[in-house]
């Protein structure tokens, strides 16, 4: 079959958890960003994918107009695999990572819903077979900076059946509250989103080994300081995660050989889909080491994280925003029930868009 359109859909959502919204370089975080990577073909098929969004939505929307579009549009697919590698070749000189890697991420994901629909079989059959239909989910609260929050909404998510936790807080006196708050069993992890520089990465970790983190998930600033990692894991023992920002199977075998990494976190819209995805999940897999995918995702991101997760990870979770929508395309597909969530069963990622929706919330 012969593609005839791609399009990016970048739609921006209110939405709502609870707290003060989080400001960013380009002001207040008020709207769900995501990115939505149509892709038409001349059989009548098409496949809904997701390239990575949030404040990156303008910048990979361009590179998928101006340089990856061009490149797929009037050409036959007959497989995602050989499809995806010719368009790596073509554009390897703009780099491994950032907006052109999140757009061949949306085009990865499109093609493999395709290529499911077109056999009539989901997406984990075509990976080799779900070991499960349902995942086990964490609770991803956005940061909320106050103690209180922290404390009430941890106890929320607690209440709707999360039984892992994950703060994106910096400061001590807004983790603790946290720790206290679930008890000894739930599992809590801290996600700094590289807060910190080395020196103080270090002393934090310190600090906060006290609440038997499950995690401490990228506490350096830069993001790719490995030593600095191997060196926190080494002196403190605190487990430490990170992955998201990692831009392929090359880059990940040398933070797991720098003992960098206790838990990888591969993100399925930034890592250049599906296929990178598993390359990488193959490297950490060889080292021993644990895997958890990054995936605060709304759209088809989300979906294909959780067919990757049911063909290939047994023990992983899926992570999940935890906030509310004003809408969402995908409707229920993307809900948690009772710290789960429900792998699609129809062809390809199983889903089924709502396109006025996409069109209600559209950016220009």
């Amino acid at each position: 079959m012969k593609i005839t359109k791609v399009e990016p859909l970048f739609i921006a959502v209110p939405y709502e958890h609870g707290g003060p919204k989080q400001m960013r370089p380009l002001g207040p975080w008020t709207r769900m960003e995501v990115l939505f990577v149509r892709v038409d073909t001349d059989a009548g098929l098409t496949g809904w994918g997701e390239a990575f969004g949030f404040a990156a939505s303008a910048l990979t929307r361009e590179a998928i107009t101006r340089v990856v579009a061009p490149l797929c549009v009037g050409r036959e697919f007959t497989d995602v695999p050989s499809f995806m590698a010719d368009l790596q070749r073509k554009v390897h000189a703009m780099g491994r990572h950032g907006p052109i890697s999140f757009a061949l991420s949306g085009i990865d994901i499109a093609l493999w819903d395709i290529a499911g629909k077109a056999k009539g079989v989901p997406l984990h059959r075509l990976l080799g077979g779900a070991t499960r239909d349902r995942i086990p989910t964490y609770a991803s609260l956005l940061r909320y900076g106050k103690p209180d929050l922290v404390a009430k909404y941890t106890k929320e998510a607690i209440s709707r059946g999360y039984t892992w936790i994950k703060l994106h807080e910096h400061l001590v006196e807004t983790v603790a509250p946290a720790r206290e708050a679930a008890g000894p069993d739930i599992k809590i992890m801290v996600d700094t989103n590289c807060a910190w520089p080395p020196d103080e990465a270090l002393e934090m970790a310190r600090k906060l080994k006290v609440y038997n983190l499950a995690w401490l998930e990228e506490p350096v600033d830069p993001v790719d300081d490995y030593d600095t990692m191997a060196r926190i894991r080494r002196e403190t023992g605190v487990t430490i995660a990170a992955g998201e920002n990692i831009a392929h199977a090359g880059e990940a075998r040398l933070a797991i050989e720098l003992d960098a990494l206790d838990v990888f976190q591969p993100s399925v819209t930034k890592i250049g889909g599906v296929i990178a995805m598993r390359k990488a999940i193959a490297v950490a897999q060889q080292h021993g080491v644990r895997v958890m995918p990054h995936s605060p995702y709304f759209g088809p991101g989300l979906i294909a994280t959780l067919h990757v997760i049911a063909a290939h990870l047994p023990d992983s979770m899926c992570e999940r925003f935890y906030c509310e929508l004003e809408a969402t395309p995908l409707g229920e597909a993307i809900d948690a029930h009772d710290g789960h969530m429900r792998v699609p069963q129809g062809p390809g990622l199983g889903i089924e868009v709502e396109e006025r929706i996409i069109e209600r919330y559209r950016v220009a």
